[in-house]
């Protein structure tokens, strides 16, 4: 236990603690219109706001959000952007056989459209295609890397084994025994506040508005338009993208689709040059484990390691409250857990912990639909990888309104939804019966217990 490393850690988000934090934009007052409305500011709905407006220039489109732009899992996460559709390619090959290839595909020119937006608007968000490292810590878990790697090689995804040796050469701990490296053709980060807040920009610039602090309080049908009506007024428009990630919907089925799991974060303070000697990391790759209840790690642009991952936490009743942010037995045990992999840099200290709610759903990716008769359309249920595939989340959302032609909204992945969770008390006892018993398999080399292989059987197994 490393407790000391906590002392000064201050309990609120990095990305977010800036004194370079835009300013806070006005709440919605009154009554307006506009052709699309977008209701979130986080990842989906500032890229559904921008890719409208310049599909055409000449839609009004508002966006509205509770809170501030970026401030929940947009800004939250370990700005890890994949190129991946479906939570990784094993998930995407075991729910999506006969599409997993164009999904790929797909993934990857959607990795090089962030890319590319990112450059014509100017947004600094340290965007860097560095790869990722995926390590074993176990001698078990060698099998599964050569079986991912495998699994890349036939459907084009570049990626190498490597041995111990080869691993600690790139990140040294004496915890890794191996690893499989990613290329940046697939595998990018990004600082995801500063993202989030240069996307935000740059729909105001344009013709775009943003209202924060402007919660929706419901959605109504007014004619041949909808009404979003909000504490201090209303907008009258023609479609809306509802992208609220894990929150409330007033579209009862994305309740029943999605549950909040609160993930835990820590950063440590910046490495000094000995440290940074003593992990190597020259590459700078994004770093997991390969365990069910993996940890996920970077480094950030002034030499900070984030650690984050392990013990994802769900509440009963789909509660969310900001004092589950703070969970100090999670925060101590994944300093526990950083140590334990790097103990060279015993006396480091983190500056901050947090957390944030990840929206999750049985396919352990994004899934999609509509409501009031196609003129409400939703991205939801990424599971912690929507960086990227939010992008993908926003233009979807945006075809089911505006182009019923798309060749996307053919896709299985697209029109098929996944099962709803079941409503509580099951749903609580299964997400933490699946917890416990992902935790157990850890233990046991691997080895999936009666819970697990029913859920595999019934198509709801979860190991990426």
């Amino acid at each position: 236990m490393q407790p000391r490393a906590l002392t000064d850690a201050a309990p609120s988000v990095f990305w977010l603690d800036r004194s370079t934090r835009p300013p806070e934009r006005d709440p919605l007052r009154g009554d307006t219109t506009a052709d699309l409305v977008v209701v979130g500011a986080g990842y989906t709905g500032l890229w559904a706001a921008l890719q409208s407006l310049e599909d055409d220039p000449s839609r009004s489109v508002m966006v509205v959000e509770a809170g501030t732009v970026g401030g929940q899992a947009s800004g939250r996460n370990g700005g890890f952007c994949s190129a991946s559709l479906t939570h990784g390619l094993p998930n995407g090959v075991d729910r999506f056989p006969d599409e997993v290839d164009v999904l790929q595909q797909l993934g990857e020119a959607n990795l090089d459209g962030i890319e590319a937006t990112i450059r014509r608007h100017g947004i600094d968000c340290s965007f860097e295609r560095v790869g990722g490292l995926t390590v074993a810590t176990e001698p078990w878990q060698l099998d599964d890397l050569d079986e991912l790697a495998k699994l890349d090689a036939g459907h084009g995804v570049q990626s190498a084994v490597l041995d111990a040796a080869d691993t600690r050469a790139r990140i040294d701990s004496p915890r890794f025994i191996g690893g499989l490296l990613t290329s940046g053709a697939t595998e990018a980060l990004v600082d995801p506040a500063r993202l989030a807040w240069g996307i935000a920009s740059a729909v105001e610039k344009l013709g775009g508005t943003i209202h924060e602090a402007t919660p929706m309080e419901g959605i109504e049908r007014s004619g041949a338009s909808l009404v979003v009506r909000t504490p201090h007024g209303s907008v009258r428009c023609g479609a809306v993208v509802l992208a609220t990630n894990a929150f409330p919907s007033p579209v009862r089925k994305i309740r029943r689709l999605v549950a909040p799991v609160y993930d835990h974060v820590l950063m440590t303070e910046p490495l000094s040059a000995g440290q940074r000697t003593a992990i190597g990391w020259e590459g700078r790759e994004g770093l997991s484990d390969s365990t069910n209840l993996f940890h996920y790690s970077r480094l950030t642009d002034d030499g900070r390691i984030l650690w984050g991952g392990y013990d994802a936490v769900y509440h009963y009743g789909n509660r969310i409250d900001p004092s589950l942010e703070q969970r100090d037995v999670t925060h101590h045990l994944l300093a526990e857990q950083f140590f334990d992999v790097f103990p060279q840099l015993d006396g480091l200290r983190f500056t901050h912990r947090w957390g944030g709610v990840i929206d999750t759903c049985t396919r352990f990716a994004v899934t999609f639909g509509t409501a009031f008769d196609g003129r409400v359309s939703y991205a939801v249920g990424y599971t912690g990888l929507g960086v990227g595939a939010s992008r993908f989340g926003g233009r979807v959302a945006l075809d089911l309104l505006f182009e019923p032609d798309a060749e996307t909204l053919a896709l299985d992945f697209v029109s098929k939804g996944p099962l709803p969770f079941p409503p509580e008390p099951v749903r609580w006892l299964g997400v933490s019966l699946t917890r416990r018993e992902l935790e157990r398999a850890d233990r046991n080399e691997g080895r999936r217990g009666l819970w697990l292989r029913l859920l595999d059987r019934l198509g709801l197994g979860f190991d990426s």
